[in-house]
């Protein structure tokens, strides 16, 4: 009778421990949209500058800025498909807009990593530098945006965010939605698990 009340308690303490596991991942969606967003709303022009791997939440970050610009050995990838699961702090909302709705499906869907060369060529990122010219470029792009008038400046950016805020707002309420219920899919779980176990995910569609 212990050792079965001793598993007991520590199924159950492993079960509250999962459950706090996703809610913390939950919030940290949540956190992150509220953060994208607020950088996506600033007045000023937000430029990127891509030095690396941007994967998953930070290449939806360079995503919520408005210009992105990449050292010759970066690389951007959505991988969560992968994992039993979609991006959720806005890849699927704000990626259309840049490569076409096919590319951006193929790039979600698949998880697979874009090159510098291939990020420029799909509009992803407006240039594509040496690593040790990427920052005095992005730095040289702001000098020439802030030479220009302030309200000209505002105005531009103010007027392309409005143009697509209506489906943008519905596509992040449907984002918010479904990346909930994911997180409580069965498919999340074997996709955390054939990741940690190093195999192929099998999922089934729960």
């Amino acid at each position: 009778m212990s050792d079965t009340g001793h598993a007991t308690t520590t199924v159950a303490r492993e079960a509250h421990a999962e459950q706090a596991l996703r809610a913390q991942i939950l919030e940290l969606v949540r956190v992150a949209n509220r953060l994208y967003d607020a950088i996506e709303a600033l007045p000023q022009i937000v430029i990127a500058a891509l030095n690396g791997a941007a994967r998953a939440g930070a290449a939806e970050l360079a995503l919520a800025c408005d210009i992105r610009l990449a050292a010759a050995h970066a690389t951007f990838a959505l991988p969560e498909a992968l994992w039993g699961g979609f991006p959720g702090a806005g890849g699927p909302v704000r990626l259309p807009a840049l490569v076409g709705r096919a590319r951006a499906l193929e790039i979600i869907c698949t998880g697979r990593e874009l090159d510098a060369g291939e990020m420029e060529r799909l509009g992803l990122v407006l240039a594509v530098h040496s690593a040790e010219r990427l920052l005095p470029e992005a730095h040289a792009l702001g000098a020439r945006i802030g030479a220009s008038g302030p309200l000209a400046v505002r105005g531009a950016k103010r007027i392309l965010n409005v143009r697509g805020l209506s489906g943008f707002t519905a596509a992040r309420a449907l984002s918010d939605a479904l990346r909930h219920a994911l997180e409580w899919s069965r498919d999340v779980d074997e996709g955390m698990a054939a990741h940690r176990e190093g195999r192929a995910p099998r999922f089934t569609g729960r």
